[in-house]
């Protein structure tokens, strides 16, 4: 399949330097928090061996001057979101890989772009002009990138050509440009394997002994072979809500009631009542920290925000905000007209599920407290017999 690979290099830097242009000519670092770790999430192009996902550690041990912003990931999605909506005005196939690079699918388009000229020039309207946009042309996703990634400022770049012709241009390239994790680039530098040609001239088996399953893309990489299908995006209704807090919280209590303001604002949104809730990520800027989301799947879709409620406050036990939150947001998708249940593969667990359901309608209809219990061993080795068992309600 013919990509066409659209490259916004440095995009976290450009959008914060399309918010505050002051910082457009000074060394920055775009970081991030993964747990208690901070990393790099982007960087200035004039800081030198610096890559995503480094620990900032270690970039603050080359260029400990440079200036710290952090990171602000839902602007990002916002303006990347943007483009995106831009393109698919281009070109109906359009698949967002990761902030800043874009892929088309462009099969089928010489129908209404007679030449690349045409094409490219198509393209370059959707584009902001604060942004460094380098476009490229190549069968296969990570090909496209690598013409992307090697085109010059206010060019383009179109790579054609089997699978050897691939791999001779590939071959210099430094291994720094592959789509894996960073600690794996790393190791290949630590092995000795400093570009692409090195990777591809070894035989799959001893990467894939050392990498695991990503030892085997890594090596088809390097040849130039990605036969990984586009993945479009596809349109779905989504709410956003925000909220600055007026003092730092800190307390589940503090979180919960920001994340009760924020449901109600969003349920109360004209076309969402009496719609399931299916999935939602919360999210929050954390004092020191910068930005922490979580993703809630409901596997009933609430209906209200009561059910939403609990089963966020059961997330935020299990897995804390790492920090004093300064400003929390919620953004939800998959909606549902009707209420669906998934029931268990098992039998006697669905008569279980349908006798606590029943019990549940029952109570209901009465209006009042549980109504049926269960007895259940609390000390069996007490010699008073009331304390041996206890009567619980059957839905605990």
């Amino acid at each position: 399949m013919k990509v066409f690979c659209v490259l916004l290099s440095h995009f976290h830097l450009q959008c914060e330097v399309k918010r505050h242009p002051a910082i457009k000519d000074s060394a920055a670092l775009v970081v991030y928090a993964a747990g208690s770790q901070k990393l790099v999430l982007d960087y200035s192009p004039c800081l030198k061996g610096m890559q995503a996902d480094m620990p900032l550690q270690e970039a603050l041990s080359k260029y400990g001057e440079a200036d710290l912003i952090p990171a602000d990931v839902p602007y990002y999605n916002s303006v990347f979101n943007q483009i995106q909506d831009a393109l698919e005005e281009k070109c109906p196939l359009v698949e967002g890989a990761g902030l800043g690079c874009i892929y088309l699918g462009i099969d089928g388009l010489e129908w209404v772009y007679p030449d690349s000229a045409a094409l490219f020039g198509a393209i370059r309207e959707a584009i902001p002009a604060e942004f460094n946009y380098q476009p490229g042309i190549a069968m296969g996703k990570f090909p496209s990138y690598m013409a992307a990634f090697s085109s010059h400022p206010g060019s383009h770049r179109i790579v054609s050509g089997g699978t050897e012709e691939m791999g001779l241009f590939l071959k210099d390239f430094p291994c720094d440009v592959l789509p894996v994790s960073w600690q794996n680039k790393k190791r290949l530098t630590d092995f000795g394997l400093s570009t692409l040609g090195q990777v591809a001239s070894l035989p799959p088996g001893p990467l894939q002994s050392q990498f695991g399953p990503e030892g085997k893309r890594i090596w088809e990489l390097a040849r130039g072979m990605d036969e990984e299908p586009l993945h479009p995006r596809h349109s779905e209704e989504t709410i956003e809500e925000s909220l600055e807090l007026p003092s730092v919280a800190v307390s589940l209590e503090a979180i919960m009631a920001a994340v009760d303001s924020l449901l109600a604002r969003a349920l109360l949104r004209d076309g969402v009542r009496g719609r399931g809730i299916r999935n939602l990520i919360l999210w929050a800027q954390v004092q020191g920290l910068g930005y922490w989301e979580r993703s809630v799947s409901f596997k009933d879709p609430a209906t209200g925000a009561r059910q939403a409620l609990s089963r966020i406050k059961h997330l935020l036990q299990s897995s804390p905000v790492p920090g004093p939150v300064e400003q929390m947001g919620l953004r939800i998708s998959g909606f549902c007209q009707e209420r669906g249940r998934q029931g268990s593969l098992f039998s006697d667990t669905r008569a279980q599920e349908q006798l606590q359901e029943d019990i549940k309608q029952m109570e209901l209809r009465l209006g009042m407290g549980p109504q049926v219990f269960r007895v259940r061993e609390v000390e069996p080795w007490s010699r008073i017999p009331e304390r041996r068992q206890a009567l619980t309600p059957s839905n605990q």
